[in-house]
Order: C-alpha cells, then sequence, then structure tokens
C-alpha cells in the first residue's frame, strides 16, 4: 500500500521534472519558460488530485512528457501538451485558458487529446471505438495528438497494477488490438513492442513469466555465441575504415510467443530469438552502398540465405523503416539474422515518425508512411465511416505490409499486401474501379479479384454496362474500394427497399403479427441482416420468404424461444447436444443477468467457432443485441482482443456449470513418426482408457512422417488434457496441440 509523505512526494517531484528537462534538451530560454509555465500550470491543477495507486496525479503528466520527449523524440509544443493532456478533461480549465496561455497550436492538440465525456450516443455498440475515430480525427491537423496519445498510453500500461483484473484485461486487450499496431505503423518499435509486452503480462500472466524465465535462463549461452559469432565481423569492419556498433537485440516476448504460436513450437525451437544489428555512421549520400559493402563483408564469413534477405532500403516500409536484413549460417549450424542501418535509419526505426520529420525536409523525402497517413484521413472522411467498420479498416492498415506496382505508364503505386486487381482500379479512379472487368497484369489477362504481387505492372479493363455488385466487397482490402462499392450498392438496394418492405408487410400481415419497427428490428436480428435496407432487399430477392416470417412468429411469440442459431454474431456456431437423437441441453452460466432466459432459468447460449470454447476454459460472453444469444469465447481466443475493444459495453465475464451429461465437440493435431498399429494404439487410450467418444479419425504418413487430426466429444478441457498427454506419451508422437477452430 502507498503511503503518502507530502515532502517525500515534493522532492520526487522536482527529480521528475529535472529529468524530463535532461532527456528534452531545451534549445533555447524562451522554450524552457514555456514548459516551466506549462508544469506550473499542471501542478497547480493537479494538486489535489492522486492515481489509483495513491500517488499524486503530476507524476503521470511528467512521465508522458518525459516519454514524448526522449523515447519519440518530439519537442517543445508536444512536451507543453503531455504536460496539460488532462487539464481540461479533469479540472476547471478550458481549452480557452490553454489558448490563451500558450497558443492555438498548443489548444489544438490538447483539444485533441481531451476525453470528451457524454457526448457518445448510448446504444453506440463500443464507446472506445467512437473514442478511437476521434483520436485519429485530429490526424488532419497534427500527428503529434495521437503520437502523445500513445506515450501516455505506454506509461498509463506502466503502472496498470493498481487497477483491477477486469480493467488491467480490458486495457490491454485494446492496446494489443489498436495502439501497438498504430505505434508500430507509426514506427515506433520500441513503443510498439513494450506495449505488446505488457499487454501480454496482464492478459497471459503464465505465458509472460514462462518465456521472461527462458530469456534469462539462456542469456550467458547467448551471449558467448554472439561475442563468437561477431568476432570476424568486427575484424572486417575495422579493416575497411567503418565506425561502427554491433549488439545482439533479443525479440520482444509477445513477438517470441506470436512465433511459438504461429509455427507450433517450444520456446526452444524459435531460432530468430535475437538479431545481429549493425549501425553504421555513413554521410546520408553513401549510407546506401556503404550498407551493401557491410552486408558484402559479412557474407565473406557467413553464407545467406537468399530467400530472407530484404531490401527495405530502396524501397522502404511504408512506416518509414529502412534497413538491409539478411539471414546467415553460422558456424555451429544455427541460423542468424542480421540488421544494417545507417545511423539516420536506426534513429527512424526507434523513432519513427518524429525522426522521420526531422530529416524529410533536407532530403527532400515524399515517404509512403506520409502516404498512408493521407489514406487514414481519407477513411476518416468517408461518408461510411461507422465506428466499428472504421476501425476494422484503419486496423487492417496497421497490420498489412504493403507492395508496390506500376502503372502502364511507369508510374508506381503502393498498395497493401494482398490487394486485388479491384483495389489498384479504385486507387487510379472510383470510376475505373466501378466500371472494371478484369486486367492485364504483365501483358497476361487477370480477373478482378486476382492478387497482385510486387513489381508487376497492371493495365485495368473497363465496360460501361459494368457496375459494382456486393460480392465484390469479398474482393478487395482497401478503404477506398470498400467505401466506393458499398456507396454504388446502397444505391442500388434504395431503388428496391419499399417493394421489398411492401412484400414483408404482407407476410406479417397473413403470420398475424405486427408490422412495426420493433417486430422488423427483432425479425432482422433473427435473419441476421446488418440494416433494414438489407433485410428488404434480401425480401424483394426473395432471399427470405413467408416460411422465415411464420418461423419467427411462432418461435418468438408462441414460445419466446427463438430458433437455434437466430441472431447469430459472427464466429458462432450451434450448440451442441449431447449426441444425434437427443434433445439439446444447456449448460447452465452463473452469474449473469441478461433479458431473456430459455427454459428452466437456463441461458441460450453460441459456443464461437474461432476458439470453440469447452467447459474448464476461462471465457468471456458477447451479446450483440439483447436478442442475440450469448457467445462464448475463450480468454485466449485470437479475436478476443478486438471484441473486448469493440464490443467493450457487450461483454460479460462468466461461469458455467460443469454438466456431466453435456459434450462438446474438440480436435486435436498430432505429428510424429509413421509406425505400425499407431491408429489401434490411439483408438484403445480414447475408447478403451478414456471412454471418449471418436467423431472422426484422419491420418496420413507421407515418407515416414505421421500426421493426424481426432475429433472427439468430451465434458470438459480436462478431457482434452488426458487424451493428449496420454497420446504424446506413444511411442513416436513428437507433438500434440489442440485445435482451436472446428
Amino acid at each position: 500500500m502507498y503511503l503518502p509523505d507530502v515532502e517525500v512526494e515534493k522532492r520526487e517531484i522536482i527529480k521528475r521534472y529535472r529529468n524530463l528537462l535532461r532527456v528534452w534538451k531545451p534549445r533555447a530560454p524562451a522554450d524552457r519558460i514555456s514548459v516551466k509555465k506549462a508544469f506550473k500550470m499542471a501542478l497547480e491543477a493537479h494538486k489535489d488530485m492522486r492515481r489509483k495507486s495513491g500517488e499524486p496525479y503530476i507524476y503521470h503528466p511528467l512521465s508522458v512528457a518525459t516519454i514524448a520527449a526522449g523515447e519519440i523524440g518530439l519537442g517543445t509544443t508536444s512536451v507543453i501538451c503531455a504536460l496539460l493532456h488532462d487539464v481540461v478533461e479533469d479540472t476547471e480549465y478550458t481549452i480557452e485558458d490553454i489558448r490563451g496561455l500558450f497558443g492555438d497550436k498548443v489548444a489544438a492538440i490538447i483539444d485533441g487529446l481531451t476525453k470528451i465525456k457524454g457526448i457518445f450516443d448510448q446504444k453506440s455498440v463500443s464507446i472506445g471505438a467512437e473514442n478511437f475515430k476521434k483520436i485519429l480525427l485530429t490526424l488532419s491537423d497534427d500527428v503529434r495528438v495521437i503520437l502523445i496519445k500513445l506515450a501516455d498510453r505506454l506509461h498509463n500500461m506502466r503502472t496498470l497494477d493498481a487497477l483491477s483484473h477486469e480493467k488491467r484485461v480490458k486495457i490491454s486487450s485494446e492496446t494489443t488490438y489498436l495502439y501497438a499496431p498504430l505505434a508500430h505503423r507509426l514506427g515506433l518499435h520500441a513503443i510498439k513492442s513494450e506495449l505488446e509486452d505488457l499487454a501480454l503480462k496482464y492478459t497471459e500472466p503464465e505465458v509472460y513469466e514462462t518465456i521472461s524465465r527462458k530469456l534469462k535462463e539462456t542469456a550467458k549461452g547467448r551471449s558467448r555465441f554472439v561475442n563468437k559469432f561477431i568476432y570476424p565481423i568486427k575484424k572486417a569492419l575495422t579493416l575497411q575504415g567503418f565506425r561502427y556498433t554491433i549488439q545482439a537485440r533479443e525479440k520482444s516476448i509477445a513477438a517470441i510467443w506470436l512465433k511459438m504460436r504461429k509455427k507450433e513450437v517450444p520456446f526452444e525451437e524459435v531460432y530468430d530469438i535475437f538479431a545481429i544489428r549493425i549501425v553504421i555512421d555513413s554521410p546520408v549520400e553513401s549510407e546506401k552502398s556503404d550498407c551493401w559493402k557491410v552486408y558484402s563483408a559479412i557474407t565473406d564469413f557467413y553464407r545467406p540465405n537468399m530467400d530472407r534477405l530484404r531490401d527495405w532500403i530502396s524501397i522502404p516500409k511504408a512506416n518509414g523503416y529502412e534497413a538491409l536484413h539478411t539471414t546467415v549460417m553460422s558456424h555451429t549450424g544455427q541460423w542468424v539474422e542480421i540488421q544494417i542501418r545507417s545511423k539516420r535509419m536506426d534513429e527512424v526505426a526507434e523513432k519513427g515518425y518524429a525522426a522521420h520529420w526531422k530529416y524529410k525536409e533536407s532530403m527532400h523525402l515524399n515517404s509512403r508512411l506520409d502516404n498512408w497517413l493521407d489514406r487514414i484521413k481519407e477513411m476518416i472522411e468517408s461518408p461510411d465511416s461507422d465506428a466499428l467498420s472504421f476501425i476494422d479498416d484503419v486496423k487492417g492498415y496497421f497490420f498489412l505490409e504493403e507492395i508496390s506496382v506500376f502503372t502502364p505508364q511507369g508510374e508506381l503505386r503502393t498498395l497493401p499486401a494482398n490487394s486485388t486487381v479491384l483495389d489498384f482500379a479504385y486507387a487510379i479512379h472510383s470510376e475505373l474501379g466501378d466500371t472494371c472487368i478484369g486486367a492485364k497484369i504483365d501483358k497476361k489477362l487477370a480477373p478482378i479479384n486476382q492478387k497482385l504481387k510486387n513489381g508487376q505492372q497492371v493495365e485495368i479493363i473497363t465496360s460501361r454496362k459494368q457496375s459494382p455488385k456486393e460480392e465484390w466487397l469479398s474482393y478487395v482490402v482497401t478503404t477506398r474500394a470498400k467505401t466506393n462499392i458499398k456507396l454504388a450498392v446502397r444505391v442500388e438496394k434504395k431503388k428496391f427497399a419499399k417493394p421489398g418492405k411492401e412484400k414483408l408487410a404482407k407476410w406479417f400481415l397473413q403470420c398475424g403479427i405486427e408490422f412495426t419497427n420493433e417486430t422488423i428490428r427483432k425479425f432482422q436480428a433473427s435473419v441476421s441482416f446488418n440494416s433494414f435496407i438489407d433485410l428488404y432487399y434480401a425480401a424483394y430477392q426473395d432471399k427470405i420468404g413467408f416460411k422465415d416470417v411464420k418461423i419467427f412468429g411462432t418461435a418468438s411469440f408462441n414460445t419466446g424461444w427463438k430458433t437455434p442459431g437466430s441472431g447469430k454474431t459472427p464466429g458462432a456456431k450451434p450448440r451442441i447436444g449431447a449426441g444425434a437423437g437427443q434433445k439439446e441441453k444447456f449448460p447452465v452460466l452463473q452469474g449473469i443477468l441478461i433479458p431473456e432466459e430459455g427454459p428452466q432459468g437456463q441461458i441460450r447460449f453460441d459456443v464461437a467457432e474461432c476458439c470453440n470454447p469447452i467447459p474448464g476454459d476461462e471465457v468471456i460472453g458477447l451479446m450483440s443485441t439483447p436478442e442475440s444469444p450469448l457467445v462464448l469465447h475463450r480468454t485466449n481466443c485470437s479475436r478476443i482482443h478486438e471484441l473486448i475493444t469493440v464490443f467493450n459495453n457487450k461483454m460479460v465475464s462468466i461461469n458455467w456449470t460443469n454438466r456431466e451429461s453435456i459434450t462438446f465437440l474438440a480436435e486435436i493435431k498430432l505429428l510424429g513418426l509413421d509406425k505400425l498399429g499407431l491408429i489401434n494404439e490411439i483408438t484403445k487410450i480414447m475408447s478403451n482408457e478414456l471412454n471418449l467418444n471418436i467423431k472422426s479419425l484422419r491420418i496420413e504418413a507421407i515418407n515416414g512422417i505421421t500426421e493426424g487430426i481426432i475429433s472427439f466429444y468430451v465434458h470438459n478441457t480436462s478431457n482434452i488434457d488426458d487424451a493428449m498427454n496420454k497420446i504424446m506419451g506413444i511411442d513416436g508422437i513428437t507433438n500434440v496441440t489442440r485445435i482451436n477452430k472446428i
């Protein structure tokens, strides 16, 4: 417990302020005076406030300003804004007060940083989504708003221990889903890695502690290997007259965990736990050729893997990152990744957009990072941009790598990876996209959904008879293409919405159901359409009919119980009963109050197919609408960060009672050496020893290696653990893992 000591706190505040000045390094007396004025204002404004930990609140803005100056490299205006970023929200000061003391620019940035309370529609699916959109709206004015917001989030993550477990998980999930990718896209590699690590620490503490412990245990061995590996490289670079630094950089804990999950390997089999980074002190005009000279020196000693050569000097990444990456084979048979950068490239890699801006004017750069920011502004200004679709689209730009393709005239165009011919057409002009019927890729005909690759030349083919169709949305990844397609399709749907509504009203009348907005909304949820227009258009096209209305009327009004599968959210699948021919049973969910309950007080639910939760798993429930069944996700589901962020006010923590009469479908994957009688051993374990019912068993042996997938029914996770442990004990089996998605 924190025990306040006023004198100790005063000394600590002064110490932190001096540390801010040290990392900020003010260049002019006027700057120092302005920052001191901001500090005094923040100190006065927050004098009676304390954080959840009990510490003086002023510690927080001081820390945010220190991160902004020292770890991001921002200047005077940003330091002032960081010190004052919570003043308007939490105290009596107004934006006009800030404007009068510090000017329009500081006032505009703080206005962007101020959290607006009470303005969001309570019916909004996610206040978090709306707030995030507001943050990005400020890109239209000043990117420093986002950079300071990232500094704010980083300090909050560093001090998350004071909050409740539920809040730690929610904030960590939001950080993983939105803020870490945003830091990555703005080139803030160190901040991105720390945000991911801290989020993992709170969402999966056992994983975090295990990997952290193993990194410490293997540190000495890695250090000996690195020293031996870099010795000939250092000798060669010194002889060639380079000024350089060489160091080994470990992967972040979150990155190691991601690799373990992706490759389905233990910690010991992750070969690229660290990378060697070589930073050369080279003039801008010769840094590119010098990096290649370093590469040449390295390959004199170690054989490179040409498939792993990455040249981000000729064409930098979208976030401004520049470097040469190569992977070479060491003399001990271990692959080692080497990153080669100049000092300028290294500063841009570590401090991202702030460092890029520092060099931009002197180098006359028009970087891909600026192009990305322009695309974000384009998304924000899109008329089709509700909060959830906005986050979905923007997040795509956070994660996707980029490709460069050429127009017929040789103009270079940058698109997200996995972009198609249709994306390219809309990137050129909306009319070109609307009328696109195909393309010539390197002079060869290609369909509109053909994915493009780096370096291809694309010529769009059009027809005036062509028009956008709804299925086109599955062909594109760019927001510009999606927005144009949605607008065109909506116009088309509106033409036929009125006759569709008339058909639907007629069916409701025949079933004796009152045709009101409330009943239409319930019917819309039961047949899983996003809007009334989509519903009416489906009725016009006879995709739904009188039979659907009749089922809805019978289920909803006679029994008060909707048909199984109604109102599903994406990723949900039907509940699994105890066996063929049996009446479906429902596990009892405890500790929840929701509007509707099923027979005997039991709650309707679906299990999400993305993670297939089973009794014994830690789960969380999502109810997208009051009429929808609860959808259960495992707390370590691959989508859980997205769901908690986007649907945070629709999520509930739950328990479920273990019922031996209920079975769930589970799958495990096995890998090992082929051997005679393997299937017999597996079936004996599953059926005789564990008394588990196998649904299917698929075993394939290729060149002496056996891969198999077993589907079987379980009551809880203990059944899965027993099966995995027993099968792992079979001679020749090397790996057994649970498959989340059935």
